[in-house]
């Protein structure tokens, strides 16, 4: 594949699941796929619980600010996933579109949080390595430290 694929993750706020989703899969991805992420009705700023449970795995998404979904975006994009966001999302053919069932992290506690960055994790690796090809991402990112479970 020439151009890399675009993923884009779509959930309402844009401050949990989908920001975690896309931090994930950028850091395992190293440069592979493109990701985004954008919600549908973006709040304010990320969830606190969120962005220290990134910060605990090793990645910084404290700069990161929900954004507006727009049709252009999901447009470009190769694969939607969504996160709770019901029909909001506009779908589009040729485009693959997929459903994340995960608990929204409003709310929760930093432990359950950091459950939902685990189920997140688990199912980023196995998309990148369906887009990629690559089985040897899992195994990348035990090496390097990322996709621990974290206490």
């Amino acid at each position: 594949m020439s151009d890399p694929p675009e993923v884009l993750f779509v959930c309402v706020h844009n401050a949990g699941r989908s920001q975690m989703a896309a931090a994930l899969l950028e850091q395992h991805a190293a440069g592979r796929v493109r990701v985004r992420s954008a919600g549908s009705e973006p709040a304010d700023r990320l969830n606190p619980a969120v962005v220290q449970a990134m910060a605990e795995a090793g990645i910084d998404i404290s700069a990161e600010r929900p954004k507006l979904l727009k049709e252009e975006v999901v447009r470009e994009a190769h694969v939607v996933i969504t996160m709770g966001c019901g029909d909001a999302c506009p779908v589009f053919p040729g485009i693959r579109y997929e459903d994340w069932e995960l608990t929204d992290p409003a709310g929760k506690s930093l432990e359950e949080v950091r459950v939902i960055r685990e189920e997140i994790d688990r199912r980023v690796l196995a998309l990148l390595d369906e887009l990629t090809g690559q089985p040897e991402s899992a195994e990348r990112s035990e090496a390097s430290g990322s996709g621990r479970t974290l206490k």
